[in-house]
């Protein structure tokens, strides 16, 4: 099985966990509590997060086994392995196993290519017919506090409508344009692309579309909601 990476994605999805964590520190109270992840990938993104976020704690989960290995390798490398653990496994059948959410802030780069079905390049990255499969589920799991990735491209209206029938706002969020990479531009990949956007279930260019890193919260002392903002973000010039 292959560890997906993709340098500017990471990049990303880092910097936006680290702002946003950083910002809503004391609302979040990870501090204190410390947040879990579903998809951890190879880790490089949150290694630095958690190295430049002293009190900062994170238990990851990864289906992916030569994921699980890589993340490992780099958590000792950077030096955090004391505050950053990755399992292997499935996320919610640990969160089930507990009872539900034991602690408030999950975070997360959930696998969002959309496609008819898992037959593509790398069917980790398969996020449904729609893309937002992982998204939604995480939604729908009772964490009090969820930052996740939304693509342009994946049905983020869908999530947004989602999100605020259980109760979440968003509370802010930081987008950026990204390029078709190898399994985006698959051509059975791009073609459903296509079709999505014709039906109104999201935006991309010919070559590229947008990803947001947004902050889900239903905690009443966050302030604020950027639903409408967030979708505006997305939404390319075709």
């Amino acid at each position: 099985m292959t560890c997906f990476s993709s340098a500017d994605e990471s990049a990303h999805y880092g910097f936006s966990v680290c702002m946003l964590l950083d910002q809503y520190r004391e609302q979040l109270g990870w501090e204190r509590d410390g947040v879990v992840e579903l998809g951890s990938g190879d880790a490089t993104a949150i290694s630095d997060v958690v190295a430049s976020l002293p009190g900062l704690r994170v238990r990851g989960f990864d289906i992916s086994a030569a994921s699980v290995a890589k993340a490992r390798e780099n958590i000792r490398a950077r030096g955090v392995d004391g505050r950053y653990t990755v399992e292997l496994g499935d996320f919610f059948d640990q969160a089930d196993a507990t009872g539900g959410p034991q602690i408030a802030t999950v975070i997360s780069n959930p696998p969002y290519i959309p496609a008819p079905d898992r037959d593509i390049l790398m069917p980790e990255l398969w996020g449904g017919v729609h893309g937002n499969d992982l998204v939604l589920q995480l939604l729908k799991s009772g964490y009090d506090n969820v930052i996740a990735a939304v693509a342009s491209y994946s049905d983020p209206v869908a999530t947004v409508r989602t999100a605020e029938d259980a109760g979440y706002r968003v509370a802010n969020f930081l987008a950026m344009g990204l390029d078709y990479g190898a399994y985006s531009s698959e051509p059975k990949v791009r073609d459903h692309i296509r079709r999505l956007c014709d039906e109104g279930r999201g935006w991309a260019g010919d070559d590229e579309y947008m990803v947001a890193i947004a902050l889900f919260t239903r905690n009443p002392d966050v302030p604020g909601d950027r639903a409408d903002q967030l979708l505006r973000s997305l939404q390319i010039n075709l």
